[in-house]
């Protein structure tokens, strides 16, 4: 007798899958809205903590300092973020979104979960539930 949980592919390679589906969903979104995936992943942190320092993003999003300061210009550039000295140590750059920054993360945060629910369209509402509230419990906080 076949043995569902022993037969099915391992986790990693099932999030992996899953993972692309996502990236290639959230891809024409990001397009549509000039925005990278590195650029969103910044907004999004800022969304949640409204001030942070560029060190204090880097661990947040589990990314190099120096790798994002590029995101970080192109997002300055736009004025979707200001960066302003730390008056406690001017060495020390505090990001914030600006109100455009707020509004642009708002309006990709609505068409990727429109393009997650469309990948989610064949799970019933309580799987779906169930389906997110695991995965919020796996999903491991960046320190």
């Amino acid at each position: 007798m076949p043995d569902p949980d022993r037969d099915r592919p391992d986790l990693g390679a099932m999030v992996v899958r899953l993972g692309r589906a996502l990236i290639a969903a959230e891809r024409p979104v990001l397009a549509a809205h000039d925005v990278s995936m590195w650029g969103y992943v910044v907004l999004s942190a800022l969304a949640d903590e409204p001030m942070r320092t560029q060190a204090a993003l880097a661990r947040a999003i589990g990314a190099d300092k120096t790798r994002i300061i590029g995101t970080l210009d192109e997002l300055q550039e736009r004025a979707l973020i200001e960066r302003e000295p730390d008056p406690e140590d001017r060495r020390v750059r505090l990001l914030r979104l600006t109100p455009a920054g707020r509004q642009l993360y708002a309006s990709v945060r609505t068409g990727i979960r429109a393009a997650e629910e469309q990948l989610l369209g064949g799970l019933t509402s309580a799987d779906k539930r169930v389906f997110l509230r695991v995965l919020q419990q796996l999903s491991p906080e960046v320190s």
